[in-house]
């Protein structure tokens, strides 16, 4: 199904939404009913990651969810709580507030709104591309990182056990120290649970296993009077969530205290967002923006600051369950936000039986689900150096924090990025028997032609890898029998270069000149060496840039009166090993 041409260009909202036929209407309304039937008890779990109250998990379907169904490009991508930023936000205010206090909730607010922030920013410089630089693998590891944390946190809570201690580490010894006060009622609950979801989630992964096992342990709660022997959730009060800004000292230093986690959230938010987005629109080959869904995801984080909850991101296993309900556009989004309104109204007094350690045990199971053994060892077996990349950052967020593992995970990303255009595989080119281009490594100096080496650069020139360039041609211009004549630059790969590139192009024909061997220039991209660097065309002159290798070989050919290539046999490396 795809958009009128000019209707979503004109209205800035409801791109997700329309066009939607009457046929479809009561697929979105069953869809939106069963993801709020599955992400309620979720996102109530999420609060426990987060450290805020219950209340605020119910608060994140509302509002942010309604703004981003409204003002979002996609049609399927689900904004809601997420446990990586949840987790986030957690290690970012830790030292700052105490958990679950006022100051605490009010403090959430301001990072969504700072990530709200990071958002819009990114749009106007049209920054949606920056998705792409979170590699898969190293979000492998963080993910896995972060199910790992989320995972052993939640042992305290299924346990019934005072807790303590700081760090991953420093809580699972202070559980194991404390084993002999496990709590047997909280241990029965946590263990029903999982037993209930995991059971069912065996039978159809349809079944809101969830849901059921947590509307079970509320009941079995309120029947036999558990809370005098459990933690339980307690009073939540019900309405719609107020509206206002945070109530804190808005001071820089507070800010500025916040912002490395803003940001880290920010980061998440774009890749995770963009990546489920894309996903989706390329199953159903549809067009959506990313940098419409980066206003979409503003509003959101933006409704979520003034409505009293924590961060929103896009939710790729909530995305799954719309699609797989038969939701298929932002309508199922809306009809949950309904449902939400529908329980924030009427039954919130409830909710109050709910034993804290029910949602410890679906966090637990959260948690579990985001490690992804599989995906690691996928990239063990095609890719190890992304491996290690991967593992480190999945070590980085369990004993350092999930803060500083998404900064650490986008360094990694670059430094990987910048290691492949770094050192580059180049190559010369030779032609075989039937006049085709065959590469050979650097080293063999290979000769295209008696006099002609063709080298091929196979990344843009840059001040990192410009060395790297001058270095080659320097042993292509001293090693090849017989003595060089010409030097043929293919440059089909090079789509740009930057000024310390120019400088050492300058260097190297200077070099090259005063050996008598000349510079030419083969699939030259037009822009960054002809019109943004005009000086190379006349340092070099006109007649050395051409636009196939052919015509570099006919031209050699005739100046040195040699026969065509493909009447030649393949050129034999020189052996230099003397």
């Amino acid at each position: 199904m795809t958009s009128p041409p000019d209707h979503s260009a004109r209205l800035p909202i409801l791109q997700g939404i329309l066009p939607i036929t009457v046929a479809q209407i009561p697929a979105e309304i069953l869809a939106g009913i069963t993801l709020a039937a599955i992400a309620v008890p979720e996102v109530m779990g999420y609060t426990k990651i987060a450290g805020t109250p219950v209340i605020t998990g119910l608060y994140t379907m509302l509002i942010p969810t309604a703004l981003f169904a409204l003002f979002g490009s996609s049609r399927h991508l689900v904004v809601g709580a997420d446990s990586a930023t949840a987790a986030i936000l957690a290690g970012g205010l830790v030292g700052i507030a105490s958990t679950g206090t006022g100051e605490y909730v009010a403090l959430t607010g301001v990072l969504a709104l700072m990530a709200a922030g990071f958002l819009i920013l990114a749009r106007l410089m049209r920054l949606g591309f920056l998705a792409d630089f979170l590699s898969r693998s190293v979000l492998i590891g963080f993910l896995t990182g972060v199910g790992i944390q989320v995972a052993l946190g939640q042992i305290t809570g299924m346990l019934g056990l005072k807790g303590g201690g700081h760090g991953t580490l420093g809580k699972v010894w202070n559980d194991l120290l404390q084993l002999g006060q496990v709590n047997r009622y909280e241990l029965t609950i946590a263990l029903s649970v999982l037993v209930v979801i995991v059971g069912l989630k065996m039978v159809s992964k349809k079944i809101p296993g969830a849901l059921i096992a947590t509307i079970g342990a509320l009941v079995v709660s309120w029947a036999f009077g558990l809370g005098k022997h459990v933690h339980v959730v307690g009073a939540v009060p019900s309405g719609l969530p107020p509206l206002g800004m945070p109530k804190v000292h808005w001071v820089w230093q507070v800010i500025a205290t916040l912002i490395p986690t803003a940001f880290a959230m920010f980061v998440v938010i774009l890749a995770q967002s963009a990546a489920t987005s894309r996903a989706f629109a390329t199953r159903y080959d549809e067009r959506f923006s990313e940098n419409t869904d980066l206003v979409g995801l503003a509003l959101a984080n933006i409704g979520a600051g003034l409505s009293g909850t924590f961060v929103v991101n896009g939710s790729p296993t909530k995305t799954q369950i719309v699609d797989s309900a038969g939701g298929r556009s932002q309508l199922s989004l809306l009809v949950m936000v309904a449902m939400v309104a529908l329980i924030l109204l009427f039954l919130t007094k409830a909710l109050a039986y709910l034993p804290e350690a029910a949602l410890s045990a679906i966090v637990f199971l959260i948690g579990v689900g985001l490690i992804d053994l599989a995906g690691m060892r996928r990239v063990f077996e095609q890719r190890r150096s992304e491996f290690w990349l991967a593992l480190v950052t999945a070590l980085t967020v369990v004993f350092v924090g999930v803060e500083q593992g998404i900064l650490f995970a986008i360094a990694l990303s670059l430094v990987d990025h910048t290691r492949h255009g770094y050192r580059p595989k180049n190559a010369v080119l030779v032609p075989d028997e039937s006049g085709s281009w065959q590469p050979k490594p650097v080293a063999t100096a290979a000769q295209a032609a008696p006099g002609l080496v063709i080298y091929r650069f196979t990344h843009s020139l840059y001040y990192a890898n410009s060395q790297q360039f001058s270095d080659e041609v320097s042993l292509l211009a001293s090693s090849t029998e017989p003595p060089l004549r010409w030097l043929c630059l293919d440059a089909g790969a090079v789509d740009d270069v930057d000024y310390s590139a120019v400088e050492t192009l300058r260097s190297v024909h200077a070099k090259l000149k005063a050996k008598g061997i000349r510079l030419v220039v083969a699939q030259e991209m037009e822009e960054p060496m002809t019109h943004t660097h005009d000086g190379l065309r006349e340092l070099f002159g006109v007649d050395a840039f051409y636009e196939r290798l052919k015509d570099v070989v006919t031209q050699y050919g005739q100046k040195y009166d040699m026969a065509a290539p493909s009447k030649r046999p393949d050129p034999t490396p020189v052996d230099r090993s003397s």
